[in-house]
């Protein structure tokens, strides 16, 4: 198991061509970190995975090692990079070209007033064209995919002829995928998880989309949960993007490869199979000395293995032990999964 931790030149580092966009995983702050990437690995080979939303700040003057390493199991793995400069945006997406992503994705979509502060998430939609420069930008620095995310509207604007003109101005730049959270963001009054649950969804929005526009990948995301909202999804548009869902239970995604993308050879491992694959992970990991690295960093991604389970709150419980995590040793999580076949 390869770490990726210097930059690469190699910009196709997945063996063989690349799964489509059918399924993924979408970008959460505080949640989809390298970690969690290599664990939704082990459930799907083929679902899209996504970074938390690097600022172009944080690239072009801080720590771009730290902010851009990732590992090579992780394939195929795209960088959400925050930004409103051509310019910071053109450099970010180089350098995450470099080091061996598979996608650069411009976040249009978070409503924090933290991004705005920024002038960049969100509040970017107001402003069409300059989003279109910053993807032209980027087009022009890199050979990988371009793609946005984006709400299908701000504040109380609700026609759709907002977002289809936000969306036919961006691909004049050359943009051709688009991920759409299909919901308004409110950009004062409401919290990022408000504005995760109040503004009421609208899927048919993304659907008009994808019929005005037939040429262009289309996926859809927000409050979809199960496999039979996905395949309703698919008969509309042609991929989806699983959000908080994937991360509280993420073993719905076990047999994403089989039905989603046809892999009659992928095997679908049981959570069992899952917690020993990451055992060596952790193991690794953790001897690498990294600064601040516990074994609750990598852990705590994996506290909804076990959803919906008898037992699976005992599971939990284990690996939430404060002084078991702070011994540091990876056979906590068979502990756990003992605790659960006990308990079943």
């Amino acid at each position: 198991m390869t770490i990726i931790d210097q930059p690469t030149t190699d910009t196709a580092a997945a063996p063989g061509v690349k799964p489509g966009r059918r399924l993924s995983v979408a970008p959460m702050m505080d949640w989809t970190d390298r970690h969690c990437r290599v664990f939704h690995r082990h459930i799907s080979r083929h679902t899209w995975l996504y970074t938390e939303m690097v600022t172009t700040g944080a690239l072009v003057y801080g720590d771009v090692e730290r902010h851009l390493r990732f590992n090579e199991e992780e394939h195929p793995v795209a960088l959400q990079l925050g930004g409103s400069d051509p310019t910071d945006l053109a450099t970010s997406a180089r350098l995450g070209e470099k080091w061996g992503y598979d996608e650069i994705n411009l976040n249009c979509g978070c409503p924090s007033e933290r991004v705005q502060k920024g002038a960049f998430g969100a509040c970017l939609m107001a402003e069409p064209q300059l989003v279109a420069d910053c993807v032209k930008a980027m087009r022009d620095a890199v050979s990988i995919d371009v793609t946005v995310k984006h709400r299908i509207g701000i504040d109380q604007t609700e026609s759709y002829d907002f977002v289809r003109d936000f969306v036919g101005t961006v691909a004049d730049a050359g943009c051709k995928t688009f991920i759409v959270h299909a919901r308004n963001a409110i950009l004062k009054g409401l919290s990022p998880k408000e504005n995760r649950e109040v503004p009421p969804l609208k899927y048919d929005f993304a659907y008009r989309l994808k019929r005005e526009f037939p040429d262009f990948e289309i996926i859809i995301n927000g409050g979809i949960k199960t496999e039979a909202e996905i395949d309703e999804h698919l008969r509309h548009i042609d991929g989806v993007m699983l959000g908080r869902e994937a991360y509280h239970n993420p073993f719905v995604m076990a047999t994403f490869d089989q039905r989603y993308y046809g892999d009659a050879d992928a095997v679908v491992k049981s959570r069992e199979q899952v917690i020993e694959a990451m055992i060596p992970y952790i193991r690794a990991q953790l001897a690498l000395g990294e600064k601040g690295l516990k074994l609750n960093s990598i852990t705590r991604h994996m506290l909804g293995l076990m959803t919906g389970l008898p037992g699976a709150r005992q599971f939990r419980q284990v690996l939430s032990d404060s002084k078991k995590l702070a011994a540091g040793d990876a056979n906590l999580l068979l502990e756990a999964a003992a605790r659960l076949r006990t308990t079943a």
